[in-house]
């Protein structure tokens, strides 16, 4: 059992309908034929919609979207069409909306990993392989690898896990061209955002990339971009390979959750329980302080 501890109530807007609501962001067609994204404030653990909000982590993540995707427009088209709500639609998706181009979405999740850990460090420690790439002998939680790697996998409904692949399967679930275009595309795109990150002092460790094609069949960069939902940030100065990292995501109230003061028991069929406020402000703090390195400015929240 996992999914929304408290189910959403989409907004009703006038010319707008409403098609889908996810774990961060909810989705409207408009009458033009675009698309409309308003990021929430929710956060996700474990499979769970949690019950507690993280109070304007939705305009955060969306204002770094938009700043990634300006860094990112010589590489790959994105999918934004417009960062101004549409006409009619309540206050509040002020700074937390993109009006977007409709895209033909693929299907799979398309991670880039430059170190080891997580599901990857799980992997390896059992077969020495992240999503059958084999890496080298000796490698520990933390550990840089030796290049960039494609480990894709499947999407996921809300409550659901996404499925860890190989390449080989997406090329043959997708054909062989596109598997290659995802991969190569993703592997170019993470570099950039390494190094401009590295610039900054923070190691981008890994992030996940979601793609569509266009009209004329191009692949097009959509949803979010390197935010700490979708990418896991390290400081570099306090990097040290063979002990988890400190990150800067949502790592704060993972660990909350999973202590015997949250009283919540992952194993159980019960709902996690609402966050502390000292957790919700330590998580918004790291969410914040991520953005500031990267941008060298404020949030508006």
């Amino acid at each position: 059992m996992s999914g929304f501890v408290v189910t959403p109530e989409p907004v009703r807007v006038e010319g707008l309908t409403h098609l889908h609501t996810g774990k961060v962001r909810d989705l409207y067609a408009a009458a033009d034929g675009s698309l409309v994204m308003v990021a929430s404030d929710r956060v996700s653990a474990y499979d769970w919609v949690l019950p507690t909000v993280i109070p304007g982590k939705g305009r955060l993540l969306t204002q770094l979207s938009l700043w990634w995707f300006e860094q990112l427009r010589d590489l790959v088209p994105d999918h934004v069409l417009s960062d101004v709500p549409p006409e009619g639609a309540p206050a509040d998706w002020a700074g937390r909306t993109l009006v977007c181009r409709r895209l033909d979405m693929v299907p799979v999740e398309c991670v880039a990993r430059g170190y080891l850990t997580g599901s990857g460090l799980a992997e390896y420690r059992v077969d020495g392989t992240v999503c059958g790439v084999p890496l080298p002998d000796g490698l520990v939680d933390g550990s840089e690898l030796p290049e960039p790697i494609f480990t894709p996998a499947t999407k996921a409904e809300v409550g659901d896990h996404d499925e860890n692949v190989s390449f080989e399967v997406v090329a043959d679930r997708h054909g062989a061209s596109l598997a290659a275009e995802l991969r190569d595309l993703t592997l170019r795109v993470y570099r950039r955002g390494r190094e401009l990150a590295r610039e900054r002092g923070v190691l981008l460790a890994d992030t996940k990339f979601e793609f569509g094609r266009d009209a004329d069949g191009a692949l097009v960069l959509a949803d979010e971009v390197f935010t700490p939902d979708s990418s896991r940030y390290w400081p570099a100065d306090s990097w040290a390979p063979g002990r988890p990292q400190t990150s800067f995501d949502k790592q704060v109230l993972r660990d909350w959750l999973s202590s015997p003061e949250s009283g919540w028991d992952r194993a159980s069929e019960t709902p996690p329980p609402a966050l502390p406020e000292h957790v919700v402000e330590r998580t918004l703090g790291r969410y914040t302080e991520i953005y500031e390195r990267l941008t060298g400015r404020k949030p508006s929240l």
